[in-house]
Parts: structure tokens; C-alpha cells; sequence
């Protein structure tokens, strides 16, 4: 019988390989993944996603999981995949925090690092007054 643990390892690695293959040459993706964390980081009043996952409640972390839940499922029923994905890709990183397995933390740590980038990205674009078309 798989634990929760594997079952989180499986998806955690295939969101890592979707990412990876599909995900960061898409900018609108990425554009809506760094305008939903700076919203999140802004919000809280942190310098970074790392910093805001690193300093949340147990009761903030599960409501912010909750959210990441609800909001994600009903992005997806009305097709709106790709903020459905950037709300993924965050719920993911803030349950790699969690785990204690070192591949996972690995892989949590390159993803923290890809929400960051996403985010300077958002910030330079939204500074230049762009927006998501």
C-alpha cells in the first residue's frame, strides 16, 4: 500500500517533469505563476516566497492549502488550466516544505527558486505596465 508520502513523491515529481518540459516555456503560465506569488508575498508582507512559507502559522499553512485547493479545482472545472497550474505548482511547494525526504527537498528548493523567478519576472513586466493578455 503507498503511504501519502509516495503518493505526494509521484505527483511532486511529475509536476517537477511537467514543469520542466512544458511549463517554463509558456510564458502566460509563468507570468500568472509569479503574479499569484508576488500577490501572496505582497500580501504577507515577505521579501519571498521561501520567506512566506518559512514563516506561516501551521493554521495559516492549512488555510492557505485550502485555498490552493478550492480556488485550483475551480479554476479547472471552468478550463482555466494554466491558473489552475500556477495554483498547483504553489500548493506543491508549500507541501515539499513538509516532507522529509531529501529528494523532495531538493526538488522543493529548485521549485522555490523557479516561483522566484517567476515573480521578478511578473514584477519587471508589471513595472513596464505590462499585462497578461
Amino acid at each position: 500500500m503507498t503511504t501519502k508520502e509516495e503518493e505526494f513523491k509521484q505527483r511532486f515529481v511529475a509536476v517537477l517533469q511537467d514543469l520542466q518540459a512544458n511549463g517554463r516555456s509558456d510564458a502566460q503560465a509563468m507570468w500568472l505563476l509569479g503574479s499569484l506569488a508576488a500577490a501572496l508575498i505582497d500580501k504577507a508582507s515577505k521579501p519571498s516566497w521561501s520567506a512566506l512559507k518559512a514563516n506561516l502559522s501551521r493554521e495559516a499553512y492549512d488555510r492557505l492549502l485550502r485555498d490552493f485547493q478550492t480556488q485550483g479545482n475551480a479554476l479547472h472545472q471552468q478550463g482555466k488550466t494554466r491558473h489552475a497550474w500556477a495554483i498547483q505548482i504553489l500548493g506543491i511547494s508549500l507541501v515539499a516544505k513538509t516532507q522529509l525526504d531529501e529528494q523532495i527537498q531538493a526538488g522543493g528548493a529548485l521549485l522555490d527558486e523557479i516561483i522566484g523567478y517567476a515573480v521578478a519576472v511578473y514584477r519587471k513586466d508589471a513595472s513596464r505596465g505590462n499585462t497578461l493578455n
